[in-house]
């Protein structure tokens, strides 16, 4: 790779300069900058591919028209783009700068003479409602509007791309692209995925492929402008012998053109405009190795019908609609072929965002329960130029060797790095290649270290059991012994779900305030305060006992037999009778009133019921998971045993999937020895007392 390719990188933003005098904000520079920048990396291409053609041809032998139109169109066979000023005429856009005065018709001309695609990638001459990816005319106008076209135009002409070869401009066009995810990018990382990380994902599929000449096909979603996918075939052909085909798909207009206009330089390339999520350009297809670095923390909102009514079958689950990482990560392994490898740049919420049963946690259990996690690596932090936030490589194999079936490998690579000598955006540090060496000897080996650790799939499983708590008192007991049986319609014994009272009176003193309730179906309400009974219903009656509260002492129920209340400090329900107070254990007392609409034989009525229940509280323990079922069942079972001390129930049992790093490689920091701080604390004795003798000197 020629490093003289970059000096061009500080002529390419000086030309912001014009844009800054123009008043133009910063975060607008992509949308001035992509078109131009896009013309002369396609003006110089072209122009090297005229001479190289010219050299299949002899150039004194085309002196006829038939001569030339063969030459044309031999170069037009080549499917790359192409310009009728720059190519018949040899007229280019530095030649149109040379004269101020036909600037504005040459300029035009010069435009209008690309290709149709290229038009229409460019956005020359595309109305409002016409599709188009850039907007070079747009943009045009605005800056002929400021007087600065010329000026603008002029400094981009003079970038001469022609020396440099395609992987060169490509270089130089993947550190400008950066730039503009530093100040336009509204989520972190969207745009462009560092040099260093794009060789680390190399590296690893390197590592897992083999040097035998057959056909490649390499996939990403979400491609951008295509430097993660170009850059990925780009080493694998500077070390593998293999033909390789590139396929992407993005939904940004500006970088779907340039990505576009890139591939038609590439032996063998297919892009396509379009939502990944929504849209699948190449249903048809299974790909050997799919690479991509996804929006994430964006919301899927917007397409959520599409989503939610998708009939390909790749969306196992949906995770939450803020975030629609794991949409893109779904519709991956969807087209990855039955041996495909695949390499995912996530954020950390991905690991363990949801509880059991989420879809997030859903989604990671459906990975892991078809095997296809091999390995997840986590970065360094302030390693992406638009967040400082850990990211993690995902890497999915469909193909995985048999001794690593069933097994995952966390690799903690977050100390592996050099810290740049100036920062670019928010990326302050690189993995250099003994860095990114260590990661790869990691994941090849296999073994644990200090950095590296290797689990049984099902070690990253959890049951999340729920149970259903009985509440009891000080003694033990619960109201669910005293509840009464009954049969059912099957005729078998069962007991009732709570004891009905016939009450008389429910009173409770909250705050010097005595609630008191004596009439327990009413017809009647004041008709000065209410509406309605429903009004007396709503605005009334309801607030009123929900006032009435068992955790404050006393809440009574008088019948004409017994007197119930809930004794707090006991926390169990007491009945007064004649004959003395029965403790009938911890429960509820229920109040509920309900409204009786009117019939054409009854009146309207508010009836207020009263029952004694048990006290049910819904729980949920997280117990590890074994995936042996009996195995399983009983280590809950033991668990249940060991901590739960109250009566419960079995509910349903769910279980999830979470990965935490920071568990796993968490190092508690070594405390110092007593002796140690004794001896310090000395020291700092003697410092205050010579102190304060200095003082009293």
């Amino acid at each position: 790779m020629s490093q003289n390719i970059l000096q061009y990188e500080s002529k390419v933003w000086s030309t912001a300069d014009l844009l800054i005098a123009s008043g133009i904000k910063q975060s607008d520079f992509p949308k001035y900058m992509m078109p131009y920048f896009a013309m002369i990396m396609l003006e110089s291409r072209l122009i090297r591919h005229y001479k190289e053609l010219l050299k299949d041809f002899d150039a004194e032998t085309i002196k006829d028209i038939d001569d030339v139109n063969d030459f044309i169109e031999e170069f037009k066979d080549y499917n790359i783009g192409y310009n009728d000023l720059v190519i018949k005429n040899q007229k280019t856009l530095a030649e149109i700068c040379r004269n101020d005065k036909t600037f504005d018709n040459d300029f035009d001309a010069y435009l209008k003479a690309f290709d149709p695609e290229t038009k229409e990638l460019l956005g020359v001459d595309r109305g409002n409602t016409e599709e188009k990816y850039l907007d070079i005319s747009g943009v045009s106008g605005q800056l002929r509007k400021k007087d600065i076209l010329f000026d603008t135009v002029k400094k981009w002409s003079e970038i001469d791309l022609t020396p440099f070869n395609n992987s060169d401009i490509t270089t130089l066009e993947e550190h400008i692209k950066r730039k503009w995810a530093d100040i336009s990018a509204e989520t972190a990382g969207e745009q462009y995925t560092p040099d260093d990380i794009i060789s680390l994902i190399s590296e690893i599929i390197l590592s897992k492929i083999k040097d035998n000449g057959e056909f490649l096909t390499i996939y990403d979603p979400t491609c951008g402008g295509g430097n993660l996918l170009f850059g990925v075939e780009d080493r694998i052909k500077e070390h593998f012998n293999r033909p390789t085909k590139t396929y992407g798909e993005d939904w940004s207009d500006s970088l779907y053109a340039l990505a576009k206009i890139e591939s038609r330089f590439r032996n063998d390339s297919d892009i396509r405009y379009g939502n990944t999520l929504t849209n699948i350009s190449f249903i048809e297809k299974q790909f050997d190795i799919i690479v991509a670095n996804p929006p994430y923390g964006v919301d899927w909102k917007g397409y959520k019908k599409d989503i939610e009514n998708d009939t390909t079958e790749r969306f196992h689950a949906l995770p939450s609609i803020s975030d629609g990482q794991f949409l893109f990560t779904q519709h991956i392994l969807s087209q990855l072929d039955t041996k495909g490898l695949s390499v995912v740049v996530h954020n950390g919420s991905t690991l363990f965002s949801g509880d059991a049963g989420s879809g997030e946690s859903n989604i990671r259990k459906y990975f892991f329960d078809n095997d296809w996690v091999e390995a997840i690596i986590q970065m360094p932090t302030d390693e992406f130029f638009n967040t400082g936030i850990y990211t993690y490589l995902w890497i999915f194999n469909k193909n995985k060797s048999e001794e690593r079936k069933d097994k995952v490998i966390l690799i903690d690579g977050s100390k592996f790095y050099e810290p740049l000598k100036k920062s670019k955006g928010k990326k302050r540090k690189e993995m250099v290649y003994d860095n990114r060496k260590t990661i790869i000897d990691a994941l090849t080996n296999f073994k644990d270290t200090e950095y590296a650790r290797v689990f049984d799939k099902w070690h990253f499983y959890f049951n999340k059991q729920a149970i259903m708590l009985t509440n009891v008192d000080e003694n033990g007991l619960t109201l669910e012994d005293r509840l009464p049986i009954k049969k059912n319609k099957a005729g078998e014994s069962i007991r009732a779900n709570s004891i009905k009272l016939n009450p008389i009176k429910v009173h409770q003193k909250i705050e010097d305030e005595e609630i008191e309730i004596t009439e327990f179906v009413l017809t009647d309400f004041d008709t000065t305060r209410h509406d309605s009974l429903f009004d007396y219903f709503s605005n009334h009656i309801k607030p009123l006992i929900a006032n009435f509260d068992q955790s404050i002492p006393y809440l009574s129920v008088d019948t004409e037999k017994a007197n119930y209340y809930f004794d707090t400090e006991k926390e169990s329900i007491v009945a007064v009778h004649k004959n003395g107070a029965d403790v009938m254990g911890n429960g509820k007392i229920v109040i509920k009133p309900t409204f009786k609409k009117a019939t054409k034989i009854r009146e309207a009525s508010i009836t207020i019921s009263v029952e004694l229940t048990p006290d049910y509280e819904k729980d949920y323990e997280v117990i590890p998971y074994n995936p042996i079922e009996v195995e399983n069942q009983q280590d809950i079972a033991n668990f249940m045993a060991k901590y739960i001390t109250k009566p419960f129930r079995y509910i349903e049992n769910t279980i999830g999937v979470e990965i935490n790093f920071n568990k796993v490689f968490y190092k508690p920091e070594k405390l110092r020895s007593i002796k140690e701080i004794v001896i310090d604390l000395k020291e700092l004795e003697n410092k205050l007392s010579n102190l304060e003798q200095e003082l009293v000197l």
